[in-house]
Order: structure tokens, then sequence, then C-alpha cells
């Protein structure tokens, strides 16, 4: 089977302006599927970008199955940044007979292009199509680092026995999901009166990661080594304040501010580990004067730049461009040692095995702030190294 059996093609001309696009704007050099499919196969293309048309799994937003072309609208208007970009736009994959079928496809084709060495940017479609891009790493047999961007965590039962999920329920799917690949999960941007105690104790319980929106708005810098530690990203646009994102029937006062949802994709981007990423639940019905559509633009215009931004910079690959720093605790439990790049200056920490036998694999690396290496110095055993080992158990 192709990946062309999966898309429908783009009606090009619904996004072009009345007399084309300047050389400089994305639409003059992204290429879409018009009449024939791209060769994606030709190992031209580093980014592509796909809409998802099916909003079955949606609570309460029925419509967001439509936003993927008033994004493009947008998206293709913006100019290229610095960087060359190589980006085909792969139209969009329509609803399946069942939702299990549209799951399917999207498995299929985000797993196919990062086997081809191709981002996929997902544009849907409800948020449980979050479900379908994780599906797509069983296949690359590789243990995932999810990171939902959302008000809410997702775990609510299923009541609707004629859908496998929900866009309320998909992570419940996730986490019980065999054979299990997930090794770590995070949200950032949660916000409590949306969260019940419950799902706060079992992410506790599992040392899973959450940053509350109080924690980090402001400083969406915090929030930078759990972005970076990232395979794949799910970002719900309900996570942004409805002043600046209102087309969504769930939209809520508080959330993150726009800039704060393109600083959060630049990181995205800047990520030399993430694969995939994703933009949920956009409805254009609710959009006035297509705000939230250039705001979802944007994002993704900034997710792009960081990706073209990217400096390599995995520690270890060649340690003259590291600087390796070790510290004990106050109890000589551990020794704690840090790594930070010579190129960005960014930070990882070195959290040992407890039972590996392998010689190759002594210690996992995990992105941290300089402020759990100043912890460390000062015989502090950092949260995120204690969880971390605990998960390595």
């Amino acid at each position: 089977m192709s990946l062309s059996d999966f898309f429908s093609p783009i009606k090009f001309s619904d996004f072009t302006p009345k007399n084309g696009f300047y050389s400089c704007q994305l639409g003059a050099v992204i290429e879409a599927y018009q009449s024939n499919f791209p060769d994606v196969e030709n190992g031209e293309f580093t980014i592509a970008i796909f809409g998802v048309k099916d909003d079955r799994g949606a609570i309460n937003n029925q419509g967001c199955a439509l936003g993927a072309d008033y994004v493009r609208t947008k998206l293709y208007a913006l100019n290229e940044s610095n960087s060359k970009t190589s980006i085909v736009d792969l139209g969009n994959i329509l609803p399946g007979h069942q939702l299990s079928d549209t799951y399917i496809a999207v498995k299929t084709v985000v797993a196919e292009l990062i086997k081809l060495n191709i981002l996929p940017i997902i544009i849907g479609g409800s948020h449980d199509i979050t479900y379908a891009q994780y599906l797509a790493y069983e296949p690359l047999e590789q243990n995932v680092d999810l990171l939902v961007v959302d008000a809410f965590f997702d775990m609510d039962e299923n009541p609707n026995q004629n859908l496998e999920t929900n866009a309320m329920a998909y992570l419940n799917k996730i986490f019980l999901h065999e054979p299990n690949y997930l090794f770590n999960f995070s949200n950032i941007g949660y916000q409590t009166y949306f969260v019940s105690q419950d799902s706060l104790r079992t992410m506790d319980k599992l040392f899973f990661d959450a940053q509350r929106l109080g924690e980090i708005s402001g400083m969406v810098h915090l929030a930078e080594p759990t972005i970076r530690n990232a395979n794949m990203l799910s970002f719900d646009i309900t996570s942004v304040r409805a002043a600046d994102a209102m087309a969504n029937a769930n939209a809520s006062p508080n959330g993150f501010y726009g800039h704060e949802a393109c600083q959060i994709c630049k990181y995205a981007g800047y990520n030399d580990k993430l694969t995939s990423i994703g933009f949920y639940e956009f409805n254009p019905a609710y959009d006035t004067n297509g705000q939230t559509a250039m705001l979802m633009a944007q994002m993704i215009w900034c997710f792009i730049d960081g990706f073209y931004s990217r400096k390599n910079d995995i520690p270890l690959l060649h340690k003259s461009d590291y600087v390796t720093y070790k510290t004990s605790l106050k109890t000589d439990a551990h020794e704690l040692i840090f790594v930070k790049s010579k190129k960005t200056n960014r930070w990882w920490m070195q959290v040992p095995y407890p039972h590996t036998g392998s010689k190759n694999e002594r210690f996992h690396l995990v992105p941290c702030h300089y402020h759990d290496y100043q912890l460390a110095i000062k015989g502090e055993m950092p949260n995120l190294w204690w969880r971390t080992y605990q998960k390595l158990n």
C-alpha cells in the first residue's frame, strides 16, 4: 500500500492569493499534493504537513475536522525564515469507515514518514488522534517520551462504546496499551480545577511529569528541559487562553498566551529527539476573523524555524563538545554526573540504569536545568533525577 492511498489532495487555489505567492512566502516553497502525489522517498523533504479530517472523538467540539485547510490559508502566507526549508504538504486524511480506521491511517503514515527521516506535522481533528500518533512508534520498536500540552488530563472514562476512545479519554488507551513502549509521559499547562486529584495521584504514582500552568506561566523557559525530552508532542489548542485562541468550544479564560504557545513550539522544533508533532481541537466555526488559525500557523512556523535551527548536540556524540561535572550527595548514596553542551549551554543529567547488564547503556540521559546542578553541588537530590531513576527500575 502506498502512502498516497491514505490522502486526498488539497485544492491549492483555495489558499493562494489572487496574484499568487511571493517567492519569500511558504506557499511558494512548500510542495503540495494537488494532482500528483509527491515523491516522499527521494530524500528531498525533511518535514511533511498533513491534515486529519476526523472529529468523531471530539467532546463538545464537533467541527474541528475542518481545521487543517483554514490553518493552511494562514500558514502559506507567512514568510520563510532564514533557513532554507524542504517541506511537503501531503493533503488530508479523510475519515475512515470507523474511527479506528482513521487511527490506522494516521499510525501508518506517521510511522512511514519517521522511517524516511521526515518529521510529520499533524493538523487535526480531535485530540484523540494523539493515540494514533503514539501507535506509530510501535512498529519502530522504540520507547517513547510523550509530551502533551493541555489544560486537562485526558483520562476520563469513555462512555461511548461505539468509539475506541475520545478526546477526553485517549490517555487511558496509551497508558494501558500492550506492548508498553511508553517510557515517560509529561504534561505542561494543566489547570488544577480541570484535573481530578485521582489523576494527579496516578501521575505521581507512575513517576510521570506534570507542570501546572501557574508554575510556568510567564516563565515558559522552565518547561524547556521537559520539551527537550520528548519524542512526540501533542498540542491541544484548549491550553491557550480564549482571548488568544477562541476557536474551540471548550476554550477557557485562562491558559497560555499566544506568544508562550509559540515559544513552546520553538523549543519543540529545536529538540533533536522530537520526531512528530500534532496540533488538535482547532474549530474554525468559532474563529472570529481567523485569529486562532493565524495563531496555529504562527505556532507551526515557530516549530519549523526551531527545527531548521537544530544543533544536533545530543550528548556524547563528540565528547570534546561537552563539559562533564561530577557531584556527590550529602549521603554519598549516588554520584551525580551532569553534562553541558558547549554549543548551546544546555544541560543533561546522567541517571544510571539500576539493573542493566549492558556495557553500552550504563546510564540514561535526561535534560535538566542548571538549577538541578546547583542543587546537586549543595548535596541535595534533584527531584528529576530521583523520578527518572525510579522509572528505570
